[in-house]
């Protein structure tokens, strides 16, 4: 068998690992991503900070210049944009999401004149900022696809760009009172270095939003679940998510943990940029 070599580290620098779930083949329900060579990988988690992150040797770096969105939506994006916008209220992560979003932004900002702005990293389908222009916000999309760009400018007509988020400076894209990262972070090898890079973007006063699957409910019902697919480099405890926070140079204002409508189990935060002091 291949030795498993360690990708990645977790937020505590890889102290007391164990073997979390080891993969053979590809469980039911992930998307069937093009990859050379042997399907073999398996997650590490931390015993310190309870984060779990994948060990593999395979190559998939270029998963998200086109791959991904041709093995989860194919041609399909705006059906599969309608279909989740139709759902019921109750049905839906993304009005959970909303309604959570609006009322802190309520009670952060009070009444003002002018429409908040939101950035919203790793857009997708933008149905999350389809919604909150619904509600009132401006709202800017980045994806590193330009077919998720073009979505999101045809059909939920927002601006909408297509690259890096680490490669925009700040001076192209401009300040917003929110930036989201909405089920983001567990898709990039260093979520430290995108958290951080959100600092130049925010308006004063502003705000970070992050979604991230949870490790240890998920882990409860085992190693099919979805919060473990491959696409998922790293898979968050509240501890983590704590963690990787600080390290990005953000305070905590609000950390909870939910099971969404849809049966996913995810950890939700709200971020401040940390005062200067706690930085040094």
């Amino acid at each position: 068998m291949t030795t498993i070599r360690p990708t990645l580290r977790c937020p505590c620098d890889g102290r007391h690992l164990a073997r979390g779930f080891a993969y053979e083949r590809r469980p039911e329900g992930e998307a069937a991503f093009p990859i050379a060579g042997a399907y073999r990988r398996e997650y590490r988690r931390c015993a310190v900070c309870r984060h779990w992150f994948s060990h593999h040797e395979m190559d998939l770096a270029g998963l998200y210049s086109g791959a991904y969105v041709d093995a989860t939506y194919g041609d399909r994006m705006r059906q599969t944009f309608e279909r989740i916008m139709a759902l019921p209220e109750d049905r839906s992560d993304n009005a959970s999401r909303v309604a959570t979003i609006n009322d802190f932004a309520r009670r952060r900002f009070g009444s003002r004149g002018t429409a908040p702005r939101l950035l919203d990293v790793g857009t997708g389908l933008a149905v999350f900022p389809a919604r909150m222009k619904a509600a009132g916000w401006v709202c800017t999309a980045l994806d590193p696809d330009p077919r998720a760009a073009a979505h999101a400018r045809d059909v939920v007509g927002i601006t909408a760009l297509a690259g890096d988020f680490r490669s925009r400076a700040a001076a192209d894209l401009g300040q917003f009172d929110l930036v989201s990262f909405n089920k983001v972070l567990e898709h990039v090898e260093d979520p430290v270095e995108l958290l951080a890079s959100s600092h130049p973007l925010l308006a004063p006063g502003g705000f970070v939003y992050l979604e991230l699957p949870d490790a240890e409910a998920a882990a409860r019902e085992g190693a099919g679940r979805e919060e473990f697919f491959i696409e998922h480099h790293h898979v968050f405890s509240m501890a983590s998510t704590a963690l990787l926070a600080a390290r990005a140079g953000f305070s905590l204002l609000a950390l909870e943990s939910l099971r969404e409508p849809s049966g996913k189990f995810t950890i939700r935060a709200f971020l401040e940029a940390a005062p200067a002091k706690a930085l040094d």
